[in-house]
């Protein structure tokens, strides 16, 4: 076992303590749907940075767990609103929230989640902790409206890809580390390289998601490929697919799209075409030079042991087969 992978699951069971106990004050009602979705799996990816994050930068106090667990309960908050829009099926191999409790309570439960995360982070009475959370949320709302944007008016543009990716995932993981920096009172050098870390980590982390979905092993996956075709999604991959073709070629899969009118035939092509073209393995390139930005991040943190988690993460990231 990875050093990594020991200090997961070491900490996991603290961390999932928490999840329930801090999920025990809301309405029943509510509660449940939260424990559908918290207590399904996930990788807890966040609250694991945001404890690595503090101990690199030498806070060693147990009350850190509660801050670590309100970036899961916002994660978990985005990933309900998230099947809502995108009329999902399941999530992580169980029926999706709003099918199991319906639409109206699981609406609820998810903001109940959002409330919860603030009501935790502000307990700790650090303003600028208050504030990352919040300019996180709203980064993460203004990502789910460019993206039904996209969907609705498909178009190959890379900034607009990249801005969606930001506010979808990269400022959720940047604000799971600058907490972290934030409760171990660094210094303002030391709150960029935790940002700047959090930051390079979660576009990468988005960009090897949506490489994954035109080119994982779908066993291992556990979805059948190209998720984000199907549901009208401009990714990196497809950006760059579309880029290939002549501008009538192009224009005709944007308008099938948009339209929702790309059968299963056109959809396989595609995806062949993606693969054979080596295409996922470029946008695998691009996130390398995300994760290249955050190793320099991480060079100004201290010599401890966490600091070779971080770094061990990077590269978890970078190797990610599903």
């Amino acid at each position: 076992m990875s050093k990594l992978s020991d200090f997961f699951s070491r900490e996991l069971p603290r961390i999932n303590a928490t999840l329930e106990q801090e999920l025990a004050q809301l309405n029943p009602l509510v509660k449940e749907v939260g424990e559908h979705i918290l207590l399904s799996g996930g990788k807890r990816l966040r609250p694991m940075l945001t404890i690595l994050t503090a101990r690199c930068l030498g806070y060693q106090d147990q009350d850190i767990y509660p801050l670590a667990c309100s970036l899961e309960f916002l994660h978990s908050a985005t990933l309900i609103h998230d099947d809502i829009l995108d009329s999902a099926d399941t999530r992580r191999g169980q029926t999706a929230c709003h099918l199991a409790f319906g639409l109206h309570r699981t609406v609820l439960a998810g903001d109940a989640l959002l409330a919860l995360a603030n009501l935790i982070v502000a307990r700790y009475d650090i303003p600028a902790m208050n504030y990352c959370v919040a300019q996180a949320i709203m980064r993460t709302a203004t990502g789910e409206v460019e993206e039904i944007a996209q969907i609705r008016s498909p178009r190959p543009d890379r900034t607009a890809y990249l801005e969606i990716i930001q506010g979808k995932t990269a400022d959720l993981i940047r604000a799971a580390c600058s907490c972290g920096a934030m409760l171990a009172r660094a210094d303002q050098e030391r709150l960029d390289h935790a940002d700047s870390f959090g930051f390079n980590v979660g576009m990468a982390f988005q960009l090897v998601d949506d490489a994954l979905d035109y080119a994982a092993d779908h066993e291992l996956l556990g979805k059948p490929l190209g998720g984000d075709l199907r549901e009208g999604k401009i990714t990196l991959p497809l950006i760059l697919y579309l880029q290939t073709l002549q501008k009538d070629q192009q224009g005709e899969i944007l308008h099938k799209m948009a339209h929702d009118l790309l059968c299963d035939h056109e959809m396989q092509q595609i995806i062949g075409q993606i693969q054979e073209m080596g295409l996922d393995t470029k946008v695998r390139e691009e996130a390398g030079k995300y994760l290249q930005l955050a190793g320099q991040a991480l060079e100004s943190f201290p010599d401890a042991p966490e600091k070779y988690l971080l770094q061990e993460i990077v590269e978890v990231v970078r190797s990610r087969k599903f």
